[in-house]
């Protein structure tokens, strides 16, 4: 035989509306989800802000305590951009630093003089130890600690009003004078108060639970939480953002940043809530599980015995059957043409390794047989016919050829 041809698509070959029946079902489901995620995002839009919003009604979020501070006469204006934060400092504000870790090196550097020349109080929350380096060189950030209820353990006014509060987080400490560590964990203070020039202080806070909605009501949280912001009679939340334009200045590639990110300790993970960080484990876990169940069993083939025994008539009636369902006369045929080859090779003196050879079958039967060879090679090697009753001439043909080199 020479030169090759273009094997044709057979009957078994997926067609475009087979494709399409078997992914509609996965592509709707995909498609309902994507509608119902983007749904509920636009639903909860407009009552969710994030973390330590005094606009949110969160679990997370902190408009009590705004409420509850306006409810004593004190203004509370959110700030976004550094420029409104240290534009509205003053003696008479208390400035409130949500996020000091999402600050870059270059905002934080001007946040920190800025605010200690106010002459108010600046408090900040969970201030880790580079941006804490940066707001106030001398204070010294430890390591964190679990939040619990904690006792103040201090001089400090309000801390001894509000008495056992939920404190901890990040550890501090420091040299200079007249500053009071309150609430200890391990030795060092998880409330810190550094009084500045010109009457202010800096408030370093470890750990932002006593100001959100689901702890305010818990021990003291709530009186500790108005003493800290409500000494002045003007409170501006600064809630850093990243499309801040003082974001872009010289932070991102800053040699002092020791630790390698231009946010300060902030990371991109710290931004994602944890609840999708849980979710998203839970679906590696479960897909893991999920492919370990199907994969295939390692080690040998065991033999086991079917629990009834099935006629190979019925076996040949249903596979004939799922030929006929997926139109698949081609390998019909061929399982056909095959079968009898492997038959008749035998009786003909030809080996089953050449069973398959028209080289060699083919003479051997002309040989043996009346039929001419051209019709032998039709019949054993030819093409896959065209509709059922061609697939049932061929059958015929074939059991008339096996009888006659039986018979002959």
């Amino acid at each position: 035989m020479t030169g090759t041809t273009a094997v044709p698509a057979t009957s078994a070959s997926r067609t475009p509306g087979q494709i399409w029946q078997r992914v509609r079902g996965v592509l709707l489901a995909v498609l309902v989800l994507v509608v119902g995620g983007v749904a509920f995002a636009a639903f909860r839009t407009g009552g969710q802000h994030g973390r330590l919003d005094p606009r949110s009604p969160d679990p997370q979020g902190s408009r009590a305590v705004a409420e509850l501070i306006r409810g004593h006469g004190i203004s509370v204006d959110v700030a976004t951009t550094l420029a409104e934060a240290t534009a509205a400092a003053g003696p008479d504000t208390t400035l409130l630093v949500a996020g000091p870790n999402m600050l870059t090196p270059h905002q934080q550097r001007r946040l920190g003089p800025a605010a200690a020349e106010s002459g108010g109080r600046t408090v900040l929350v969970a201030a880790g130890r580079t941006s804490v380096a940066r707001l106030s060189p001398s204070v010294r950030a430890e390591a964190p600690g679990p939040v619990a209820e904690r006792s103040p353990d201090c001089a400090l006014p309000a801390a001894r009003a509000a008495g056992t509060a939920d404190m901890g987080g990040v550890h501090y400490s420091t040299g200079a004078d007249g500053a009071v560590a309150c609430y200890p964990d391990a030795g060092h203070g998880t409330l810190l108060v550094l009084p500045e020039r010109h009457t202010g202080d800096t408030v370093f806070l470890g750990s932002p639970d006593i100001f959100r909605n689901d702890r305010l009501d818990k021990r003291g949280n709530a009186s500790l939480a108005l003493q800290l912001l409500g000494s002045r009679p003007h409170l501006v939340w600064y809630l850093p953002s990243l499309d801040d334009p003082s974001a872009a200045g010289t932070g991102s590639g800053n040699p002092d940043n020791s630790d390698g990110e231009a946010g300060g300790e902030g990371s991109f993970f710290s931004l994602i809530p944890p609840g999708w960080l849980w979710g998203t484990l839970q679906l590696a876990v479960a897909t893991v599980l999920a492919a370990v169940w199907r994969a295939r069993r390692l080690g040998p083939l065991v033999t086991e015995r079917l629990p009834v025994a099935v006629r190979a008539s019925e076996s040949t009636e249903g596979r004939a059957r799922l030929y006929r369902k997926a139109n698949a006369r081609d390998r019909a045929a061929a399982t056909l043409r095959a079968a009898t080859r492997t038959r008749i090779s035998p009786l003909l003196g030809v080996s089953s390794r050449d069973a398959d050879s028209p080289d060699v079958l083919l003479p051997a039967a002309a040989a043996r047989l009346s039929t001419p060879g051209g019709d032998l090679g039709a019949l054993l090697f030819g093409a896959a016919p065209a509709d059922d009753a061609a697939l049932v001439l061929l059958t015929d043909q074939l059991d008339a050829l096996e009888r006659e080199v039986r018979t002959s």
